[in-house]
């Protein structure tokens, strides 16, 4: 019997959320996960590739027969891969655009994951000037609005993604630096807390590594050696409903994906669940 049958036998599943900064390019960095942490479903965020040059035949022939994707061309793009079936899939449309940010199913055991690339909102926290802020918030209040209208105590849900905003001071390497600067602002954290509010989602990232303790999942390119100047954020994110709350046994971000050669400025977000 393989180890995944194992696992998934004993109830242990094992989740990955990464932004890879196009999949064709990086398809090696991804056998590379495979191999070392043999992860049971992994949720792609900027794919960056049209659907018809999804890798499709690549990934499953890494051991990812299942895959759900909705792309476009250079831009966003989002996929689901898993070893076991699935139902129920979806990709949603927002804000009245086609850009591909997300795509949801339903795992076995009834447990609903969606994957979501949140926009990342330019430069300028200003709404009326930056129509890319502006898209950013109002992505962010749809949501909202959609979770609180389909709120369910009882049903087990994971919402994974690049959510582009670091809601603590210990998600950004200097809080009083970045205060003002996009991804770490009042407005968006703000918002984000009306999202997670709405859906009564749980940060799982943040049951296994303290709210106190530093965390990042993402490094500027422009820094030569980023693990020495760790000028971090945390815009990658894990939540669930309070129905999987404690089935949340570990979470880790693997910090060697993003020391490889040409990495995602991404890490992966690695979380194990009793399902």
């Amino acid at each position: 019997m393989r180890e995944d049958d194992n696992r998934l036998k004993g109830r242990l599943m094992k989740l990955v959320t990464w932004n890879i900064n196009s999949v064709r390019i990086r398809l090696h960095h991804v056998q590379e996960l495979v191999e070392k942490y043999n992860p049971d479903v992994i949720c792609f965020q900027e794919t960056k590739v049209r659907d018809e040059l999804f890798p499709l035949i690549d990934l499953q022939a890494m051991g990812f027969p299942h895959i759900h994707f909705s792309g476009e061309k250079s831009y966003n793009g989002v996929a689901i891969l898993s070893k076991t079936p699935f139902s129920n899939e979806q990709a949603l449309s927002w804000c009245e655009r086609e850009d591909k940010r997300h795509v949801s199913l339903e795992l076995e055991g009834g447990i609903e994951l969606h994957n979501f690339y949140i926009p990342a909102g330019g430069d300028e926290p200003n709404a009326e000037t930056n129509p890319k802020f502006a898209h950013k918030l109002q992505f962010l209040d749809e949501m909202t609005a959609w979770c609180a209208g389909r709120v369910d105590d009882g049903k087990k849900r994971i919402m994974v993604g690049d959510f582009n905003i670091a809601p603590l001071e210990t998600d950004v390497w200097d809080h009083k630096k970045l205060k003002n600067i996009i991804t770490h602002t009042q407005t968006e954290i703000d918002r984000l807390d009306k999202l997670q509010a709405a859906g009564h989602w749980v940060d799982a990232m943040r049951m296994h590594i303290l709210p106190e303790e530093k965390c990042f999942t993402w490094w500027s390119y422009r820094a030569r050696d980023w693990r020495a100047s760790n000028k971090g954020r945390r815009l990658d994110h894990v939540w669930v409903t309070p129905a999987l709350q404690d089935m949340v046994k570990s979470c880790e971000v693997l910090l060697d994906l993003r020391g490889l050669e040409k990495p995602s400025d991404h890490a992966p977000v690695l979380v194990e669940l009793a399902v």
